[in-house]
């Protein structure tokens, strides 16, 4: 069993809905199981796959709500997305019952079908449930860098789905990721939106698989595809609010020839990213290594920075004298620079970025050497 970051009991409330979400099979349910069998106060639970659960919570009504909760002190509802209409339940339990805490589960559809946002306004708490971090798993090891290091080729390779990380054998991870990808990852986007179809979404992201750390033109995806740049901008918009990949925009504060109209794609994922271009080969035959590592390191940031409440803007930072940054994030006041690097060599910062934002910058190499350090960074 892998502690995850995220704790239920510190983030419940009363007279409120916890919402956690995130992509399918992050281990939103063991999560909820593990709080279920240890928490003291009385609880009920139910199942949103459950079609009896579904029509019970879909009444709109206290009369019909109250007793489905009881005395109860904490409702839990996995999968709650499958209930029609859900939020405006939780909506009337939180007003209504203002000494009940309630936590729910669900995938990307909460977002796509629009069913908790406006119930719930000023009632819930969001949270949101990654894949598996490497702070996770390294954090009750003795030598964490040692650990992190002799597991890191799989990670890069298979990524850090909970399935993919305890598979027995590498043959286990690949069919487990190629089954995702081909049965799972789209499945909110196609049932809740109207989109081409599948094949043609994958399409997309394998075009944004190859063009990792590099600016995505929508105009060029527009053309490969066939279709109007407007279309490509609402589905990659879907593949966000899907947590299957997450954008980083440019950073401009002073030069007229930083580039900031285009932004860079990353994958919640590199293991769902190396299925989707079905490229399971070990790193050291690879010639894409880098951009693994990049997208590897920043979005273990992300999680990072998620789960410690630091919050922080996000960027990255070029301009068209080929000055860049991989990852600039704005907190505080300071503009911190961070630039991936996979093979250990010496590098300096750029001088652009020195001289046009010195004192509230800072620069530093995020190798495997320093790559602790980094998502600890505060």
């Amino acid at each position: 069993m892998i502690n995850r970051y995220l704790s239920i009991n510190q983030s419940i409330k009363k007279g409120k809905t916890l919402v956690i979400l995130g992509p399918r099979r992050t281990g939103k349910t063991t999560l909820l199981n593990k709080f279920i069998s240890e928490d003291k106060e009385p609880l009920v639970f139910y199942n949103g796959d459950n079609l009896d659960t579904q029509k019970k919570l879909s009444y709109h009504d206290i009369n019909h709500l109250r007793p489905l909760v009881g005395t109860a002190g904490i409702l839990a509802i996995d999968e709650a997305q499958m209930i029609p209409n859900i939020g405006k339940s939780l909506k009337i339990i939180n007003d209504q019952m203002p000494n009940v805490s309630v936590v729910v589960t669900g995938s990307a559809s909460f977002e796509l079908a629009g069913q908790i946002g406006e119930p719930l306004v000023g009632r819930k708490i969001t949270k949101y449930l990654y894949p598996i971090s490497i702070q996770e798993i390294i954090s009750n090891t003795a030598v964490p860098q040692i650990k992190f290091e002799e597991i890191l080729p799989q990670l890069l390779v298979f990524g850090m789905y909970p399935n993919a990380i305890t598979a027995p054998t590498d043959q286990d991870r690949k069919i487990f990721l190629l089954d995702l990808v081909n049965s799972l990852l789209l499945k909110d986007i196609l049932i809740y939106q109207q989109v081409k179809g599948a094949d043609f979404l994958m399409r997309l992201l394998n075009l944004l698989a190859y063009q990792i750390g590099g600016e995505v033109s929508l105009s060029e995806i527009s053309n490969s595809l066939d279709i109007d740049r407007k279309t490509v901008e609402r589905y990659i918009d879907l593949l966000e609010k899907s947590f299957i990949i997450f954008r980083v925009g440019g950073f401009n504060r002073n030069l007229r020839s930083e580039i900031t109209k285009t932004s860079r794609y990353y994958f919640y994922d590199i293991g769902i990213r190396n299925a989707i271009i079905n490229n399971f080969n070990p790193i050291e035959i690879r010639n894409d290594v880098g951009q693994l590592w990049e997208n590897f390191a920043i979005t273990e940031r992300l999680k990072s920075r998620a789960y410690k409440s630091i919050y922080a803007n996000q960027y990255f930072w070029r301009t068209w004298k080929q000055s860049e940054i991989d990852l600039i994030e704005e907190r505080n006041g300071i503009y911190h620079g961070y630039e991936m690097k996979w093979k250990q060599k010496k590098y300096s910062a750029p001088n652009e970025w020195l001289s046009t934002y010195g004192d509230l910058a800072t620069w530093q190499i995020v190798s495997v050497d320093t790559f602790i350090d980094f998502l600890n960074d505060k």
